[in-house]
């Protein structure tokens, strides 16, 4: 009876998630990164605020525990949370997108989503093709954006790149922002990498992850490779090195965002990290 207890006692305890990485939510004071570009995210977690004067773009709300935190920063930056006018996601993806919902509840923010994402934003990740990670919050999709499309908002005006296979619909967003007579090109990249439990290759009775990926893929690099880039930044601070940049700017000043070489150079290793990856799977076959 004993080990009867015991077996149902192990079925009801949920099992334990992985740990949160701690810089995804350790904050990081705010700054400004270029022109009207500030970054409000965690020491990995990254959050941007591009301030119009008809009001704020929020891009990526991450965890659910992040709203809190987000806001601190925009309002430590001298910004009302309440003039959040619009909330854009780079990829759909409980560590990017939990926090919608709250975003939106407090702010009531135009949510926009590119297609590809819009489902998985909708259901709270019960429709990802990655089912090994965390489900969230549902939340409503205002907007549904397509490739090429943009977000203007004050002036400013913000461009959705379809960098998809990360997710259907991850998303990098492109801008440009001023630092005295000069024009700069900002990348924000949305996701790039391929989660361990994804599939590129079928093998009997287990199909690629969804059909299309490593075309899409494929499409992704060569968009990226394409984009003129200034400012190089993305998703997650490790992307662009942002805490080693952090540690420079006391010394270089706000030129250490200026990175082109950078960018061209992660999007080479990161290609490469994809082909490999594919190389070993149709191997294994």
């Amino acid at each position: 009876m004993k080990a009867i207890l015991s077996l149902l006692f192990v079925a009801l305890v949920p099992q334990t998630l992985p740990a949160i990485p701690a810089d995804w939510t350790t904050p990081v004071a705010p700054f400004r990164i270029s022109g009207n570009l500030y970054y409000v995210g965690s020491r990995d977690l990254a959050a941007y605020l591009v301030t119009t004067p008809q009001g704020n773009i929020l891009i990526n709300a991450n965890l659910e525990s992040s709203p809190a935190q987000i806001r601190r920063s925009v309002e430590q930056l001298g910004f009302k949370w309440a003039d959040t006018k619009i909330l854009l996601s780079s990829q759909a993806h409980y560590d990017h997108a939990a926090g919608a919902a709250e975003v939106i509840r407090q702010t009531q923010a135009k949510h926009m989503v590119m297609d590809g994402d819009v489902d998985v934003i909708r259901s709270g990740g019960a429709t990802d093709y990655d089912q090994t990670l965390d489900h969230f919050p549902p939340a409503r999709v205002d907007r549904i954006l397509h490739d090429q499309d943009t977000v203007q908002l004050g002036g400013t005006v913000i461009r959705a790149h379809k960098t998809a296979g990360h997710t259907r619909g991850c998303t990098t967003w492109t801008l440009q922002t001023r630092e005295g007579n000069r024009t700069l090109n900002v990348v924000i990249v949305g996701g790039w990498g391929v989660n361990p439990a994804v599939r590129l290759v079928a093998r009997p009775g287990k199909p690629v992850s969804y059909p299309g990926i490593t075309a899409d893929l494929d499409r992704t690099f060569k968009t990226l490779a394409a984009l003129p880039c200034d400012v190089f930044l993305g998703a997650h601070g490790v992307y662009f090195d942002m805490l080693g940049k952090l540690d420079r700017v006391a010394r270089d000043g706000s030129g250490v965002w200026i990175d082109p070489s950078g960018y061209r150079r992660a999007v080479a290793e990161m290609e490469a990290t994809f082909r490999k990856r594919l190389a070993a799977q149709e191997s294994s076959q």
